[in-house]
């Protein structure tokens, strides 16, 4: 057994951003905050149940609080992508968003809603590991409606040589994506870091019960077990879907050989019928080259009948 826990599981990300300061640098460090935007203080707001298994979460977050100017933060960690997780994140920050108003308050007095996902795998095409989306209108993108903004970060792809300019950005994902069970020796670089060497204390194996730690165990093999399954219903699709296609193909090669051959029948027959009638023709003395210009044939196929 390792030192240190994943701290992409469940127990282990809410255990290290339940602290007040490390979900602030967290949380400036990664979102795309304006210039004196940054957080300085959070409070805490619930967090719905989760089902037991991480591909089908019933909760909005892992995380969720809002800062010192009332804007939200919904923090989440994804273990798969799947076809209706994005749908599944505008759904919730939409609804955070719309449970601020009530019957005395007018959308003036709305905050803005970010919603934060760290996905532990690929969803997007491209390599950019990092994406941003906001209510723009279309073909003018830098005329936005504030409100509701969504935030995707791809640990697969990340690689942190391409953050050099953003230090606690590039502590915080190595964070994600290089502490695990397998590790022997902490990078310097973020033993350095306060914030990042308080989120290696609380992810050692010894701060953890063993029901908390029997939890871990199952929680990794209920991941590897749906990895396989989705994996297997990836194959299986991709193979029904290689059969259709190839049966569709085999239709339309059969109709399309039909059509062709309907067309060279016709052609074929044509031919015959016009050396029929070049044949008569000659035979009734008329100029070989009128036969020609009547029926379509070269004076020397005429004059070989």
């Amino acid at each position: 057994m390792g030192k240190y826990l994943d701290p992409r599981y469940d127990l282990t990300f809410k255990a290290v951003f339940e602290h007040p300061d490390l979900i602030i640098s967290f949380l400036n460090a990664i979102l795309p905050f304006k210039n004196g935007e940054v957080i300085t203080e959070v409070e805490y707001l619930p967090v719905e149940m989760t089902n037991e298994s991480p591909f089908k979460k019933f909760s909005i977050v892992d995380v969720r609080c809002k800062d010192q100017n009332g804007r939200q933060f919904l923090v989440e960690m994804q273990m798969y992508w799947t076809d209706e997780f994005k749908q599944r994140v505008l759904f919730n920050a939409s609804k955070a968003y719309v449970k601020q108003a009530d019957k005395k308050s007018d959308y003036k007095s709305l905050k803005p809603v970010y919603s934060l996902n760290i996905v532990n795998d690929r969803g997007f095409d491209g390599e950019e590991y990092f994406h941003q989306f906001q209510l723009a209108e279309k073909g003018n993108p830098d005329r936005i409606i504030e409100g509701i903004e969504l935030v995707f970060v791809e640990l697969k792809k990340f690689k942190p040589q391409t953050l050099a300019e953003h230090t606690m950005k590039r502590l915080w994902l190595r964070f994600l994506t290089e502490i695990n069970e397998k590790t022997q020796e902490v990078p310097q670089e973020l033993l350095d870091s306060p914030e990042i060497c308080k989120a290696m204390a609380i992810v050692e194996r010894g701060a953890y019960s063993d029901a908390q730690l029997e939890a871990y165990e199952k929680y990794w093999d209920t991941v590897s077990a749906e990895i396989t399954l989705l994996n297997g219903h990836f194959r299986k699709g991709l193979r029904e879907g290689e059969e259709k296609g190839l049966k569709k193909g085999r239709e339309e090669g059969l109709k399309e050989g039909e059509e062709i051959g309907l067309i060279k029948g016709r052609e074929e027959g044509a031919m015959e019928k016009n050396i029929e009638n070049a044949r008569k023709m000659k035979e009734c003395g008329v100029d070989i080259n009128i036969i020609s210009a009547v029926t379509g044939l070269s004076t020397t196929d005429i004059e070989k009948l």
